[in-house]
């Protein structure tokens, strides 16, 4: 007979939990979109998405960078750039401690990575937030990535991508955090006035600050199906509002419908849509160029 008492005291035995199976069944997880059983092998083999509902998983920085980059093209740029800790935060434990255990656990310094690539052999600055890290969180220095990498694309006369996953503005960089919000804005609008496009992609989530800045500044505005986008979270907004949000609120699709994002691409079609938009803004920027020289030239005559 077991002793079942002596069993479930503190100082008795404790169960032993396996983490992993010996059998060829280990690896199975619940579809959150679904609930149906899914192995974690066709997952990889489907970039992430559930192969029955489609529901798209978070990808990791890498991943992201393979789905959209022609191989060993990305060139990351301005690594050099750290997060301070002016205001010497502290919450549950002090900011410089967290960046410390983030940075370790990651391998890398900063929530975002940018650079220049090719995607479908079209020479691209290309910015990419990392949700690992911090949960994308926009500090100090992802804005500054992001300004420098415009700034580097209107000399080199290149389109921006800049693929968004962020809970927002970084609580621990206080106001420091939202002057990056009128930052990016303004160098995108330089961007603009140099004529040369900016395609934004929201994958899930894509909120706060974020979404409140660049996130949504777009010339176009791709989604990934059922990404959460908006400002504050919808149990945020019921709260305050003290209404029910209507049914798939700050999805995707939702929002398409309602016209503040231009169109929902599933993962598999990301690239070649991308490309498509590319090639097609590069044609009217090239285009537009040359009208200008032409007019230079007959100005200065």
């Amino acid at each position: 007979m077991i002793d079942f008492i002596r069993l479930f005291r503190r100082s008795g035995p404790k169960i032993k939990i396996e983490l992993s199976k010996k059998d060829r069944f280990s690896g199975w997880i619940k579809c959150s979109g679904c609930t149906e059983l899914i192995h974690a092998d066709e997952l990889t083999h489907s970039l992430n998405c559930c192969p029955k509902c489609n529901h798209h998983y978070r990808l990791t920085l890498k991943q992201r960078l393979k789905l959209l980059v022609d191989l060993d093209s990305f060139e990351e740029l301005f690594t050099d750039l750290c997060a301070a800790d002016p205001l010497k935060f502290s919450d549950t434990e002090s900011y410089e401690s967290r960046l410390k255990r983030t940075i370790e656990k990651t391998g890398r310094n900063e929530a975002i990575a940018v650079g220049t690539c090719k995607i479908n052999k079209q020479q691209v600055a290309l910015g990419v937030l990392d949700f690992s890290f911090m949960g994308g969180s926009m500090g100090s220095v992802v804005g500054e990535k992001i300004t420098r990498l415009i700034e580097l694309a209107i000399v080199e006369r290149l389109p921006v991508v800049i693929v968004s996953a962020s809970g927002g503005a970084r609580m621990q960089e206080s106001i420091l955090s939202l002057m990056q919000m009128a930052k990016t804005s303004a160098a995108l609008a330089r961007l603009s006035g140099a004529r040369l496009p900016y395609i934004s992609i929201l994958t899930n989530p894509t909120t706060g600050g974020v979404t409140a800045s660049f996130a949504s500044l777009g010339d176009v505005i791709i989604a990934e199906p059922g990404a959460l986008i908006g400002f504050a979270g919808p149990r945020v907004i019921e709260q305050t509002m003290l209404q029910k949000l209507p049914e798939g609120a700050q999805t995707s699709e939702f929002l398409e419908k309602k016209g503040m994002i231009d169109l929902v691409v599933p993962r598999k079609e990301l690239k070649e849509k991308l490309s498509f938009f590319l090639e097609f803004f590069m044609q009217k920027a090239t285009k537009s160029n040359r009208k200008k020289s032409k007019v230079q030239e007959y100005v200065s005559v």
